[in-house]
């Protein structure tokens, strides 16, 4: 078996509200609404939402809120990600700082969605072949 790539997860929320503001307004994702259901797409990736646990099923075992630790690459240098997130009014946990991600080094910030859910905004600091 040979994996190729994530396609979407799931995110829970207890307010839909405020995550559709965060994720859409703050960091400019696009809302999709089909049949009752929602999620939120970037680039070719897709965030299913769920507004109860285990809305859908299967689901994960133990849906909770604010279990979610994602990292998102954004194509913008981060210097300017802050600057756009400070002049949106949203708190910055930490960054600008360095990690290495999947595909080498690269910068990160972090912040927590409504949810609290750890959101980190990362740029690679070079061309990051793709794999």
């Amino acid at each position: 078996m040979e994996l190729k790539a994530l396609d979407h997860l799931v995110l829970t929320t207890q307010n839909l509200d405020a995550c559709l503001h965060f994720y859409i307004d703050i960091l400019g994702m696009r809302h999709i609404e089909q049949n009752g259901r929602h999620a939120l797409a970037f680039g070719c990736q897709k965030i299913n939402i769920h507004t109860q646990k285990g809305e859908f099923q299967p689901a994960a075992a133990v849906p909770t809120y604010g279990s979610l630790d994602l990292c998102i690459l954004t194509q913008t240098p981060l210097p300017q990600v802050r600057d756009e997130l400070l002049e949106k009014g949203w708190p910055i946990l930490e960054g600008i700082v360095e990690r290495t991600g999947a595909l080498g080094k690269m910068d990160s910030l972090y912040l927590r969605d409504p949810d609290g859910n750890l959101v980190e905004l990362s740029h690679y600091r070079e061309e990051a072949p793709e794999k």
